[in-house]
């Protein structure tokens, strides 16, 4: 009987979707502000990782070698995992029946036209919609 009841439980948990942080867009723009851009950088890494969680890869990388890759391409890496990480959450949007638009190209125009904090505050929307 107490199998069956895992068996139950087990299968909860494989369909249910993926549970990520719900963070606060005004309180990390306003820190970004405040601490010059540092902390764009720690809510950058955040993101990947979010991202990884709600669209996993097989060679997805952590948030901390993204950050790492943009820093050594002056950050080309960035703008072009932007544009990747709105096809990925579109997709998982799709599977787990959230409303989840394509923006790839707002993130690109954006992180080209040096607006990436409006990039983290849109991505970082999308990402909210994945959490409880």
């Amino acid at each position: 009987m107490e199998e069956k009841n895992n068996d139950i439980i087990d299968n909860k948990s494989k369909s249910s979707r993926p549970v990520v942080d719900n963070r606060n867009i005004a309180l990390a723009i306003i820190l970004t502000i405040i601490t010059c851009g540092i902390y764009s950088i720690v809510w950058f890494i955040f993101m990947v990782d979010d991202v990884n969680k709600v669209s996993p890869e097989e060679n997805s990388q952590s948030g901390g070698i993204v950050f790492l890759l943009s820093l050594i391409t002056c950050g080309i890496y960035g703008i072009v995992w932007f544009y990747q990480a709105a096809k990925r959450l579109e997709e998982s949007g799709k599977k787990y029946g959230i409303s989840v638009s394509d923006n790839s190209i707002i993130y690109l125009v954006l992180n080209l036209l040096g607006f990436s904090i409006i990039s983290y505050g849109l991505l970082q929307y999308d990402l909210n919609k994945f959490s409880n």
